[in-house]
């Protein structure tokens, strides 16, 4: 198989969640460049048709695939009627930091709503497709906060994600024998919507990067770009394990 061979995803299906912007429309864009078919979910239509249109533009194929990953009755149902489902990309998340101390329940419940039982009823529901076909890819949106612990407001977060690296590694154990691969993404912080009002803070930005052996933050090609490969034939011995795109955060 040559280089080329290993490192495509040409004419597989795929659903990435959260594919509005940010890192889901990189990993969007890079999957399409790479021959994929996807299907972009989000909650805004809108977002997800401007992402279609620009992928369609450069001879892409993408359509958008519009529901809220939190209503699990319409999650199941649209990954269900899918005729084919080779890869997931478990990618909606949200953030909303707060000292531990001063933690709303709203925003609690928000973040457990969306980061772990979405992620965990979107993950089934194609997981239960993937089955039929005896093969597939899951690759579970995770952080550098999933390894680590932070001091700055995040403790919903970083329990989220812990969560989400546990996840991996069971649903890995008990899908490999149905020949499916389930791997997480865990990256440091990217600029993008959810973190610009943060890294535009100058003691925060200086915060984060002094943490970041590199040097810098990441992008959201960079994360693209890693999701590519454990999405594609290359990575065909990877499961259950995590691939930390965090510039050596968590090597300290």
């Amino acid at each position: 198989m040559s280089a080329n061979e290993r490192f495509t995803v040409r004419d597989r299906v795929v659903v990435i969640t959260g594919a509005g912007r940010g890192i889901g429309r990189a990993i969007a864009l890079a999957l399409a460049g790479a021959g994929a078919e996807l299907l972009l979910n989000s909650r805004t239509p809108a977002e997800l048709a401007s992402v279609a249109a620009e992928i369609e533009a450069h001879g892409g194929r993408a359509r958008p695939l519009p529901f809220d990953v939190t209503d699990s009755g319409a999650a199941r149902s649209a990954i269900a009627a899918l005729p084919r489902l080779d890869i997931l990309v478990n990618n909606a998340g949200v953030n909303r930091p707060q000292p531990f101390l001063d933690v709303d329940e709203a925003i609690l419940d928000q973040m457990i709503a969306l980061n772990i039982k979405a992620a965990f009823t979107v993950a089934q529901a194609a997981a239960r497709h993937m089955v039929e076909a005896g093969s597939g890819v899951i690759i579970n949106m995770s952080s550098q906060m999933g390894h680590v612990g932070s001091e700055r407001a995040r403790t919903v977060y970083v329990m989220t994600k812990h969560a989400i690296e546990g996840l991996t590694k069971a649903m890995a154990l008990e899908l490999a024998p149905r020949g499916i691969r389930v791997v997480s993404i865990a990256p440091t912080f990217v600029m993008t919507p959810l973190t610009k009002p943060f890294l535009d803070d100058p003691e925060t930005r200086k915060w984060i990067v002094d943490r970041i052996p590199l040097g810098r933050t990441g992008t959201v090609e960079e994360v693209a770009n890693a999701v590519l490969f454990l999405a594609s034939p290359a990575a065909s011995l990877v499961t259950g394990s995590s691939l930390l795109v965090d510039g050596g955060w968590t090597a300290w």
